[in-house]
């Protein structure tokens, strides 16, 4: 990569882009983070206050500021968070389709006139239509755009079921897939415990009552809109994803998770962007990883699937 730094730029610094912003502080992995809004005064003064952290013994002395669109050139990512989200008076991502395709193609005209380099992890909403768009309309690298995808479902997924069984969730590994949104699903074939499977759930760990796993799947879906209804928007999860994706990429580390990319073939999927596990290192997305899935967590897939469609359809650009 021609990246000089290990340099974040956050584009849109609403709730949820200044919950990345604070947390993008902790890792120390930032050396400079700019931000940047279409109200210039507000991604100042989130900078400013930020930068009023980095006293504090546990935070790295990160030069944060305020900036526009060539702050891009030397950038190692970009988390684009703009536009608005679901919550409030918006109970619906797709709702949210043809607005925010119209931030997104602002966004990704404005971003390729300073880079090519720069590896972009998506927020805005919905998520998997608005990556369809920013990777397959722009001519910037594909491997190098993907979205948050399922990576805070899947940790949503690992929460209910450490709780369930009294577990750390860290002890928790498996993916949420397909849509970041209504038709995801636990792909329970890949769930385990440290190797113990979910058909083992209950015989090695004590719960009030056995797994329901229709339950935990509508749960895992609805918890998203639990949050919004009561405190009015989502930003600490989606933050912290985000992030996380950003220090794989940034450390180079080869981590698998659930991100949303444009599928060429997986599952007989095509032209479609939705969320299947990713290896993500310094370059992207260095592979998508066609697990074996059941006949029915596939047909889940293609129902999801066909849900992004018609989002896609809603939005108006397909090729």
């Amino acid at each position: 990569m021609n990246n000089k730094k290990n340099k974040l730029v956050v584009v849109g610094v609403g709730h949820v882009g200044s919950a990345v912003l604070n947390t993008a502080l902790s890792p120390g992995i930032f050396s400079e983070i700019v931000t940047i809004d279409k109200i210039k005064e507000v991604a100042e003064g989130e900078a400013l206050d930020s930068t009023h952290t980095t006293p504090f013994t546990y935070n790295p002395n990160t030069y944060i500021h305020s900036g526009d669109y060539e702050e891009c050139t030397d950038a190692k990512v970009i988390i684009v968070a703009a536009g608005p989200s679901i919550g409030g008076d918006i109970e619906d991502r797709t709702v949210l389709a043809k607005t925010n395709t119209s931030v997104i193609e602002d966004v990704m005209s404005s971003i390729v006139k300073y880079t090519k380099d720069a590896v972009i992890i998506l927020i805005t909403n919905p998520l998997d239509t608005m990556v369809y768009y920013a990777q397959n309309f722009f001519g910037y690298p594909k491997e190098k755009i993907f979205g948050t995808g399922t990576t805070l479902d899947s940790s949503r997924l690992k929460r209910t079921i450490a709780n369930k069984y009294g577990v750390d969730p860290k002890d928790v590994t498996g993916y949420m897939l397909g849509e970041h949104g209504n038709t995801a699903f636990p792909a329970w074939s890949l769930l385990n415990i440290q190797g113990i499977t979910s058909d083992n759930f209950d015989k090695y760990f004590k719960a009030e009552e056995p797994l329901d796993r229709d339950k935990i799947a509508e749960e895992t879906v609805d918890v998203a809109y639990r949050v919004n209804k009561l405190k009015g928007f989502t930003s600490s999860g989606i933050a912290m994803a985000a992030c996380r994706l950003a220090k794989a990429v940034v450390l180079n580390e080869h981590s698998i998770l659930p991100v949303s990319t444009t599928l060429e073939g997986e599952y007989g999927i095509t032209d479609i962007a939705l969320s299947l596990p990713c290896i993500i290192s310094e370059n992207g997305v260095e592979k998508r990883l066609d697990v074996p899935l059941t006949p029915d967590e596939v047909k889940k897939l293609k129902a999801s699937a066909e849900s992004i469609k018609s989002t896609i359809e809603v939005a108006g650009f397909e090729k």
